[in-house]
């Protein structure tokens, strides 16, 4: 697709000032490309030089100090503390613009579509586990010092993750919302929150699963990371591995999740025990994939975009195999699945 006319014609300026800079000598702008965006106001365009290709990104004008955008300075605090992030090449702020590598167009969740063995989907998340693995060892006094995360997944985020899918997610299969129904869920997820939200918390990525992570010459590379902040080791975990978007196989999950749990030390965790981190990880799910939903929900009723639907059932099974035969969540499954298959 070809961005307009007034598009190009920015591209195109901001493009040669970055020439003119000496950042990109000897290389030629021969064509852009319109990319398919995400849910926010930024837009992406591929750039193609007689050289090698890049990505611009048209954003909100930013003329503040660059320490303080929120997608290149975490850009930077990542990169610096070795986890594999776009490279940023150039950037114009007041204009909204930045220039990174292309990484292509293979998500992990394309990618791992043509696997055909247990064996090869077990050799790759581990090598995405080792990045994680780099992101959560960050040390608690560098991401302080960075001044960079000050929100974190406190009891008060949590539970309002939770009502956003009460509103988004109840309201759509039942347009008279029963309140009583409602207070009694908050009542019952709310000690799971109570929880998560007391436990020893890392930089978490926050959005971390298939559709953004990708994959160029054998690399991984992370994106859409501009919203990190403080959360417990299996927040990021769970999105990967218990990702509403593609099924891992059971044993690998496990192998995985104790692979983690081994490889990061208990100090930056805090946790006891590999049956306190399983419980941990228990409740993260229920929560993560529970907001999940919601969002899923929500952008099938902002966007009417109806690809996100056919994975709510899937989520929802996912909650209910972690409730099932576990005396802590009877009375939360009880209440919720009773309401979700009568509609």
């Amino acid at each position: 697709m070809k961005p307009e006319q007034s598009e190009r014609f920015l591209i195109e300026e901001i493009f040669k000032q970055t020439q003119d800079k000496g950042i990109l000598k000897d290389v030629n702008l021969k064509d852009i490309d319109k990319l398919t965006g995400d849910a926010s106001t930024r837009r992406y365009y591929r750039l193609f030089t007689d050289k090698a290709s890049y990505v611009a990104c048209l954003d909100n004008p930013f003329n503040d100090d660059r320490s303080k955008h929120p997608f290149l300075s975490i850009q930077e605090f990542l990169n610096k503390n070795q986890v594999r992030v776009p490279k940023i090449l150039d950037h114009n702020l007041p204009k909204g613009y930045l220039l990174q590598e292309d990484l292509g167009n293979t998500t992990l969740i394309q990618h791992i579509g043509a696997l055909t063995s247990k064996e090869e989907e077990l050799s790759i998340y581990k090598k995405i586990v080792d990045q994680l693995l780099e992101l959560h060892r960050i040390p608690e006094e560098t991401a302080k010092s960075s001044d960079l995360f000050h929100l974190k997944f406190d009891l008060q985020k949590y539970m309002d993750e939770t009502r956003f899918t009460f509103k988004y997610f109840l309201n759509f299969f039942d347009k008279n919302q029963d309140e009583n129904l409602i207070q009694e869920l908050e009542a019952q997820f709310e000690p799971i929150m109570k929880r998560l939200a007391e436990k020893k918390m890392v930089i978490t990525h926050r959005d971390f699963h298939s559709r953004n992570i990708m994959v160029q010459n054998g690399q991984f590379v992370f994106i859409d990371f501009q919203d990190a902040r403080w959360g417990i080791p299996q927040y990021d975990l769970v999105s990967l591995l218990e990702d509403c978007y593609y099924e891992l196989d059971d044993k690998n999950r496990e192998t995985l999740k104790r692979y983690y749990y081994d490889n990061l030390d208990p100090v930056i965790h805090g946790q006891k025990s590999y049956e306190e981190f399983l419980c941990l990880y228990e409740d993260m799910t229920i929560q993560r994939v529970f907001k999940a939903v919601g969002s899923f929900c929500y952008i099938y009723n902002w966007r009417k975009d109806e690809r996100y639907l056919k994975y709510i059932g899937f989520a929802m099974e996912k909650i209910r195999k972690v409730m099932m035969d576990n005396p802590k969540y009877i009375v939360l499954k009880k209440k919720l699945f009773q309401h979700y298959y009568a509609n």
